[in-house]
């Protein structure tokens, strides 16, 4: 699993939660300053909470 950035632009919240992604606000915020271990946890537990919603994680259509 990548450790890179995985915002694909979606940017919709349920609750706390980016639909686009699956990470929490507080994830998106402080990304750049997580380490890499600390990115795939953050990544499997968004990639839970997307499952969770029932969410695509799919790209906007340009």
């Amino acid at each position: 699993m990548s450790s890179k950035d995985p915002c694909i632009g979606v940017c919709k919240f349920n609750d706390d939660v980016c639909v686009g992604c699956g990470r929490t606000k507080r994830e998106i915020k402080g990304w750049k300053k997580l380490g890499k271990g600390e990115r795939r946890e953050a990544l499997a537990q968004a990639h839970l909470r997307l499952l969770a919603l029932g969410a695509t994680g799919r790209r906007k259509k340009k």
